[in-house]
Protein backbone atom coordinates (compact mmCIF):
# COMPACT_ATOMS: atom_id res chain seq x y z
CA UNK A 1 0.00 0.00 0.00
CA UNK A 2 1.89 2.83 -1.59
CA UNK A 3 -0.82 5.26 -0.61
CA UNK A 4 -2.12 4.81 2.90
CA UNK A 5 -0.54 3.59 6.40
CA UNK A 6 -2.55 0.77 8.05
CA UNK A 7 -2.50 1.21 12.00
CA UNK A 8 -3.77 -0.71 14.58
CA UNK A 9 -4.32 -0.43 18.48
CA UNK A 10 -6.66 -0.93 21.25
CA UNK A 11 -8.44 -3.52 18.27
CA UNK A 12 -9.12 -0.41 15.83
CA UNK A 13 -7.38 -0.02 12.50
CA UNK A 14 -7.09 3.69 11.59
CA UNK A 15 -6.58 3.52 7.88
CA UNK A 16 -4.80 7.34 6.53
CA UNK A 17 -5.70 8.45 3.09
CA UNK A 18 -1.62 9.70 1.89
CA UNK A 19 -1.69 11.29 -1.32
CA UNK A 20 -1.45 15.07 -1.04
CA UNK A 21 -2.98 17.69 -1.72
CA UNK A 22 -5.86 16.76 -2.04
CA UNK A 23 -6.13 12.91 -1.42
CA UNK A 24 -7.79 12.35 -4.61
CA UNK A 25 -9.45 9.06 -4.65
CA UNK A 26 -7.65 7.97 -8.14
CA UNK A 27 -8.25 3.81 -8.77
CA UNK A 28 -4.72 3.38 -7.16
CA UNK A 29 -6.00 4.98 -3.98
CA UNK A 30 -9.13 2.58 -4.24
CA UNK A 31 -7.13 -0.71 -5.00
CA UNK A 32 -5.06 0.05 -1.47
CA UNK A 33 -8.27 0.88 0.17
CA UNK A 34 -9.19 -2.92 -0.91
CA UNK A 35 -5.60 -4.06 0.41
CA UNK A 36 -5.80 -2.20 3.66
CA UNK A 37 -9.29 -4.13 4.27
CA UNK A 38 -8.16 -6.76 3.00
CA UNK A 39 -5.95 -7.43 5.86
CA UNK A 40 -8.65 -5.94 8.65
CA UNK A 41 -10.71 -8.66 7.80
CA UNK A 42 -7.98 -11.25 8.44
CA UNK A 43 -7.53 -9.98 11.93
CA UNK A 44 -10.57 -10.88 14.26
CA UNK A 45 -9.12 -8.83 17.00
CA UNK A 46 -9.67 -5.88 14.77
CA UNK A 47 -13.59 -4.96 15.70
CA UNK A 48 -13.86 -0.72 14.40
CA UNK A 49 -12.37 1.25 12.01
CA UNK A 50 -11.45 4.51 11.55
CA UNK A 51 -10.58 6.26 8.06
CA UNK A 52 -8.75 9.77 8.00
CA UNK A 53 -6.77 12.06 5.25
CA UNK A 54 -3.26 13.45 5.76
CA UNK A 55 -2.79 17.03 5.23
CA UNK A 56 -4.94 19.29 4.09
CA UNK A 57 -8.33 17.12 3.44
CA UNK A 58 -10.29 14.13 4.25
CA UNK A 59 -10.59 13.79 0.01
CA UNK A 60 -11.01 16.77 -2.15
CA UNK A 61 -12.47 13.78 -4.74
CA UNK A 62 -12.04 11.75 -7.24
CA UNK A 63 -9.29 11.96 -9.14
CA UNK A 64 -10.53 13.80 -12.39
CA UNK A 65 -7.56 14.13 -14.55
CA UNK A 66 -7.59 10.01 -14.46
CA UNK A 67 -11.30 10.01 -15.71
CA UNK A 68 -10.11 11.93 -18.88
CA UNK A 69 -6.92 8.77 -19.46
CA UNK A 70 -10.53 6.77 -20.05
CA UNK A 71 -11.75 6.20 -23.86
CA UNK A 72 -15.10 4.76 -23.63
CA UNK A 73 -18.28 4.99 -21.51
CA UNK A 74 -17.98 1.21 -20.68
CA UNK A 75 -14.62 2.08 -19.07
CA UNK A 76 -16.12 4.86 -17.37
CA UNK A 77 -19.14 3.00 -16.28
CA UNK A 78 -16.54 0.10 -15.05
CA UNK A 79 -14.21 2.16 -12.84
CA UNK A 80 -17.76 3.68 -11.17
CA UNK A 81 -18.59 0.04 -10.52
CA UNK A 82 -15.09 -0.65 -9.15
CA UNK A 83 -15.66 2.20 -6.67
CA UNK A 84 -19.30 1.15 -5.81
CA UNK A 85 -18.55 -2.27 -5.16
CA UNK A 86 -15.47 -1.50 -2.91
CA UNK A 87 -17.78 1.04 -0.92
CA UNK A 88 -20.79 -1.39 -1.19
CA UNK A 89 -17.91 -3.86 0.74
CA UNK A 90 -17.18 -0.97 3.39
CA UNK A 91 -21.14 -0.34 3.94
CA UNK A 92 -21.43 -3.79 4.46
CA UNK A 93 -18.24 -4.73 6.15
CA UNK A 94 -18.23 -6.91 9.86
CA UNK A 95 -16.80 -4.17 11.73
CA UNK A 96 -18.05 -0.52 11.82
CA UNK A 97 -15.85 1.86 9.67
CA UNK A 98 -15.83 5.51 11.11
CA UNK A 99 -15.00 8.75 8.49
CA UNK A 100 -12.74 11.25 10.16
CA UNK A 101 -13.50 14.40 7.92
CA UNK A 102 -11.80 17.50 8.15
CA UNK A 103 -10.86 19.84 5.46
CA UNK A 104 -12.80 18.82 2.78
CA UNK A 105 -15.29 15.53 1.30
CA UNK A 106 -16.12 16.45 -2.10
CA UNK A 107 -17.27 14.46 -4.75
CA UNK A 108 -15.48 10.35 -4.60
CA UNK A 109 -14.41 11.58 -1.15
CA UNK A 110 -18.03 12.38 0.13
CA UNK A 111 -19.01 8.64 -1.58
CA UNK A 112 -16.54 7.15 0.49
CA UNK A 113 -16.91 8.87 3.58
CA UNK A 114 -20.99 7.87 3.17
CA UNK A 115 -19.62 4.48 2.55
CA UNK A 116 -18.35 4.17 6.24
CA UNK A 117 -21.31 3.71 9.15
CA UNK A 118 -20.42 6.96 10.94
CA UNK A 119 -19.03 10.03 10.09
CA UNK A 120 -17.05 12.33 12.71
CA UNK A 121 -16.31 15.83 10.80
CA UNK A 122 -14.84 19.06 11.78
CA UNK A 123 -17.31 22.16 12.05
CA UNK A 124 -16.20 23.73 9.54
CA UNK A 125 -15.48 21.43 7.01
CA UNK A 126 -16.90 21.06 3.49
CA UNK A 127 -19.39 18.04 2.47
CA UNK A 128 -20.63 17.84 -1.16
CA UNK A 129 -21.10 16.20 -4.29
CA UNK A 130 -19.89 18.78 -6.99
CA UNK A 131 -19.93 16.49 -10.28
CA UNK A 132 -22.57 18.40 -11.93
CA UNK A 133 -20.55 21.75 -12.04
CA UNK A 134 -18.30 19.70 -14.20
CA UNK A 135 -21.34 18.37 -16.16
CA UNK A 136 -20.78 15.13 -14.94
CA UNK A 137 -22.43 13.35 -11.71
CA UNK A 138 -21.28 11.25 -9.07
CA UNK A 139 -20.33 7.68 -10.45
CA UNK A 140 -19.46 6.02 -6.46
CA UNK A 141 -23.18 5.57 -5.73
CA UNK A 142 -23.90 9.24 -4.34
CA UNK A 143 -27.06 9.63 -5.85
CA UNK A 144 -28.37 6.59 -3.68
CA UNK A 145 -26.54 6.82 -0.54
CA UNK A 146 -27.11 10.34 -0.07
CA UNK A 147 -31.21 11.00 -0.18
CA UNK A 148 -30.84 8.23 2.70
CA UNK A 149 -29.35 10.58 5.61
CA UNK A 150 -30.52 14.21 4.13
CA UNK A 151 -33.39 13.10 2.60
CA UNK A 152 -34.62 13.58 -1.14
CA UNK A 153 -35.44 17.06 -0.90
CA UNK A 154 -32.15 18.19 0.50
CA UNK A 155 -30.31 15.63 -1.68
CA UNK A 156 -31.60 17.17 -4.59
CA UNK A 157 -30.25 20.63 -3.63
CA UNK A 158 -26.75 19.23 -2.93
CA UNK A 159 -26.53 17.32 -5.92
CA UNK A 160 -28.35 20.01 -8.56
CA UNK A 161 -26.41 22.55 -7.08
CA UNK A 162 -23.13 21.06 -6.25
CA UNK A 163 -22.60 23.41 -3.40
CA UNK A 164 -21.22 22.13 -0.06
CA UNK A 165 -22.26 22.29 3.34
CA UNK A 166 -20.64 22.79 6.40
CA UNK A 167 -19.82 20.27 9.03
CA UNK A 168 -21.73 21.98 11.34
CA UNK A 169 -24.75 22.00 9.01
CA UNK A 170 -24.13 18.21 8.00
CA UNK A 171 -24.49 17.45 11.72
CA UNK A 172 -27.42 19.33 11.81
CA UNK A 173 -29.44 17.06 8.65
CA UNK A 174 -28.18 14.52 10.12
CA UNK A 175 -24.78 13.57 7.61
CA UNK A 176 -22.58 13.52 10.48
CA UNK A 177 -22.80 12.04 13.71
CA UNK A 178 -20.80 14.56 15.71
CA UNK A 179 -19.43 17.95 14.54
CA UNK A 180 -16.30 19.28 16.72
CA UNK A 181 -13.20 21.21 16.39
CA UNK A 182 -10.45 20.88 14.48
CA UNK A 183 -8.25 19.82 17.54
CA UNK A 184 -11.01 17.23 18.88
CA UNK A 185 -11.23 15.12 15.90
CA UNK A 186 -9.24 12.55 16.18
CA UNK A 187 -9.58 12.07 20.15
CA UNK A 188 -13.87 11.59 19.37
CA UNK A 189 -13.24 9.43 16.47
CA UNK A 190 -10.87 7.04 18.20
CA UNK A 191 -13.26 7.20 21.94
CA UNK A 192 -16.00 6.22 19.94
CA UNK A 193 -14.22 3.33 17.69
CA UNK A 194 -12.84 2.25 21.06
CA UNK A 195 -15.90 2.02 22.46
CA UNK A 196 -17.01 -0.54 20.45
CA UNK A 197 -14.11 -2.29 19.87
CA UNK A 198 -14.76 -3.07 23.08
CA UNK A 199 -17.98 -5.08 22.86
CA UNK A 200 -17.88 -8.40 21.77
CA UNK A 201 -16.91 -9.69 18.46
CA UNK A 202 -20.06 -11.68 17.52
CA UNK A 203 -22.28 -9.22 18.81
CA UNK A 204 -20.72 -6.49 16.58
CA UNK A 205 -21.21 -8.42 13.72
CA UNK A 206 -24.43 -9.58 14.32
CA UNK A 207 -25.28 -6.12 13.80
CA UNK A 208 -23.88 -5.04 11.54
CA UNK A 209 -25.36 -7.84 9.51
CA UNK A 210 -28.65 -6.81 10.94
CA UNK A 211 -28.90 -2.59 10.17
CA UNK A 212 -28.72 -3.42 6.62
CA UNK A 213 -31.55 -5.29 6.28
CA UNK A 214 -33.39 -1.86 6.72
CA UNK A 215 -32.95 -0.93 2.89
CA UNK A 216 -34.84 -1.43 0.32
CA UNK A 217 -33.85 -4.48 -2.60
CA UNK A 218 -33.98 -1.79 -5.41
CA UNK A 219 -30.83 0.04 -3.59
CA UNK A 220 -28.28 -2.41 -5.89
CA UNK A 221 -30.81 -1.55 -9.07
CA UNK A 222 -29.89 2.32 -8.66
CA UNK A 223 -26.41 1.82 -8.17
CA UNK A 224 -25.93 -0.33 -11.26
CA UNK A 225 -28.26 2.16 -13.36
CA UNK A 226 -25.79 5.01 -11.40
CA UNK A 227 -23.06 3.30 -13.30
CA UNK A 228 -24.29 3.42 -16.26
CA UNK A 229 -25.53 7.11 -16.27
CA UNK A 230 -22.04 7.98 -14.69
CA UNK A 231 -20.27 6.02 -18.09
CA UNK A 232 -23.27 7.87 -20.55
CA UNK A 233 -22.60 11.43 -19.21
CA UNK A 234 -18.99 11.46 -18.93
CA UNK A 235 -18.93 11.02 -22.66
CA UNK A 236 -21.09 14.41 -23.34
CA UNK A 237 -19.45 17.68 -25.06
CA UNK A 238 -20.92 19.10 -21.64
CA UNK A 239 -18.41 16.81 -19.62
CA UNK A 240 -15.15 17.28 -21.76
CA UNK A 241 -15.79 21.32 -21.49
CA UNK A 242 -16.28 20.69 -17.57
CA UNK A 243 -13.28 18.60 -16.46
CA UNK A 244 -11.17 21.04 -19.11
CA UNK A 245 -13.03 24.15 -17.27
CA UNK A 246 -11.87 22.24 -14.24
CA UNK A 247 -8.40 21.88 -14.97
CA UNK A 248 -7.49 25.15 -16.60
CA UNK A 249 -9.70 26.73 -13.63
CA UNK A 250 -12.44 28.53 -14.98
CA UNK A 251 -15.67 28.51 -15.63
CA UNK A 252 -17.36 25.60 -18.30
CA UNK A 253 -19.37 26.81 -21.44
CA UNK A 254 -22.16 24.48 -20.68
CA UNK A 255 -24.17 23.62 -24.57
CA UNK A 256 -26.57 20.85 -23.17
CA UNK A 257 -25.22 18.70 -25.52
Amino acid sequence: MDYLQLESTDGVAVITIQSPPANALASYILKDLASAFDEIEADPSLKAVVIKGEGKFFSAGADIKEFTSFQSQEDLSNLGREGQLLFQRIEHFRAPVIAAIHGAALGGGLELAMSCHMRIVTEDAKLGLPELSLGIIPGFAGTQRLPRYVGSAKAYEMILTGEPITGKEAYSIGLANKAVTFDALEEESMKLAKKMAAKSGPSIEAVMRLIPHTFTSTYEQGQQEEAKEFGKVFGNEDAKEGVKAFIEKRQPNFKDQ
